[in-house]
């Protein structure tokens, strides 16, 4: 497994993308419900040392940002992840930043390369294994509402092997 510091979301925002897990699962798309939060990737690596959640709360103590969840994004080849785009504002690039290049120290072996400043697409997932035959399901219910609103609440380590969760701050 993977060890990773995310973005967490407020309430209402979790709310929201909770109601689309719920709607995927139930039209038989395998989505993140029940299993995980909503939450964005900031980086990601084999391990990340604890150490993370004392060096990272200056970091933290800049939230809450006001967010965006926008267009919907299919990752992948055949059967695809399925995500919708955390609008790229520049405070949020600035978090992503901070946040990477303090963990780097922390990581073994390496950071993962797509969570590298400059490389990292923000999102939120919402499915995994999409099968082609179901896109066009997915697409209408992942792309409703058009945008949603939020704030970016916090920050939170999250330890891939045991699956749990640390928040940071």
């Amino acid at each position: 497994m993977v060890h990773s510091v995310e973005l967490v979301f407020d309430a209402e925002t979790e709310a929201t993308v909770r109601a689309i897990w719920d709607e995927l699962r139930d039209a038989g798309i395998p989505s993140q419900a029940p299993a995980s939060r909503p939450h964005a990737t900031l980086t990601v690596a084999q391990h990340i040392d604890a150490e993370v959640e004392q060096i990272l709360r200056p970091v933290a103590a800049r939230l809450p940002l006001p967010c965006r969840l926008g267009a919907t994004l299919i990752f992948g080849r055949s059967a695809g992840v399925l995500a919708r785009l955390l609008l790229p504002a520049p405070d949020l690039l600035d978090v992503q930043a901070r946040v990477h290049r303090a963990c780097v120290p922390l990581m073994t072996p390496a950071p993962m390369p797509h969570s590298e400043p400059g490389q990292w697409t923000p999102h939120v997932t919402l499915a995994r294994r999409v099968a082609p035959t179901r896109l066009t399901t997915a697409l209408r219910i992942a792309g409703r509402p058009a945008e949603i609103a939020g704030t970016v609440i916090g920050l939170r380590h999250w330890n891939g092997d045991k699956r749990t969760e640390h928040p940071i701050g």
